[in-house]
C-alpha cells in the first residue's frame, strides 16, 4: 500500500468520527507489517474521560487480532470534517505507539485533504518512556 492509498483510507475512516461536543473529525489507518489495515475514529463521550482517539481505536483493533508489528499509521482531523491544518495524535497516542514502535515508525500527518507531512515517531516523542524503560 503506497502512502498516499494508506492516507486516503485516514481521510475515510474520519468519515464515521462519533464528535457531537466538538464537531473535530478525526481519523487514522495504520498499516502492520504483515500488510494488515486498521482503521479508526475519534469516539466522544459526554462525560470526556470516556472519550478515545482514532489512533489508539486503530491500535487497540490490531492488537485485539493479533497484530503487533506496525509499520506506519496516517492521521487526519479538522474541525466539523474539514481538514485544514496537522491534527497530531495527542500525547496518550504518542505513548500507546510507542508501546509497539520504534524511533524511525513513520506517521503521515494530514495537512489538506490531498496533502500529508511524514514525520517519525521520534519527531513526536523525542525523549520517549518506552518497554526498555521497565525491563
Amino acid at each position: 500500500m503506497t502512502d498516499k492509498e494508506l492516507y486516503f483510507e485516514a481521510v475515510k475512516a474520519m468519515e464515521n468520527s462519533y464528535s457531537p461536543y466538538s464537531s473535530c473529525k478525526v481519523g487514522a489507518a495504520l498499516l502492520t507489517k504483515s500488510g494488515k489495515l486498521f482503521t479508526g475514529t475519534n469516539i466522544e463521550n459526554a462525560a470526556f474521560g470516556p472519550t478515545v482517539c482514532a489512533e489508539r481505536v486503530a491500535v487497540f483493533k490490531a492488537v485485539s487480532e493479533g497484530e503487533r508489528d506496525f509499520f506506519k499509521i496516517a492521521v487526519v482531523g479538522g474541525k466539523n470534517g474539514e481538514i485544514n491544518g496537522i491534527f497530531a495524535p495527542c500525547g496518550v497516542c504518542r505513548q500507546v505507539l510507542r508501546e509497539f514502535c520504534s524511533d524511525d515508525f513513520e506517521i503521515l500527518l494530514g495537512e489538506t485533504k490531498d496533502n500529508f507531512k511524514k514525520v517519525t515517531l521520534k519527531d513526536l516523542l523525542p525523549i520517549s518512556f518506552s518497554p526498555e524503560n521497565v525491563q
